[in-house]
């Protein structure tokens, strides 16, 4: 999408710190953290919302939480636990509607998160 905040990040339009990148997803550091471990992981493909989600985005979507797993441990929030989000539409709290999951930690994460 030619005017999708995600998507110019990813072009390289609009600057970010990226943490992660291959060829399927990147993540970046939120920069509105949540937690002291506030990360975005988002497909490369642009897909608006999870109901959005093709049969062809199965890889990418599978390798995102592998990406997740693979930064929680980098950052040890495997020691203390920590939460993959993904919000779909406004009233979920979705405000850029390019799909994008949540890696929060680094602190008691409360239940219910709402």
């Amino acid at each position: 999408m030619e005017n999708c905040l995600f998507c110019k990040i990813n072009r390289g339009e609009i600057p970010a710190t990226k943490v992660y990148e291959d060829d399927r997803v990147f993540a970046i550091e939120d920069i509105n953290p949540q937690a002291p471990v506030h990360l975005l992981i988002i497909p490369k493909t642009h897909r608006a919302t999870v109901l959005d989600i093709e049969d062809n985005d199965v890889e990418t979507i599978g390798s995102i939480f592998s990406v997740a797993g693979t930064l929680a441990k980098e950052r040890n929030l495997d020691r203390g636990g920590f939460r993959v989000v993904l919000n779909c539409g406004a009233g979920a709290g979705q405000s850029v509607f390019h799909i994008h999951y949540h890696l929060l930690g680094g602190r008691p994460l409360n239940w219910p998160p709402g």
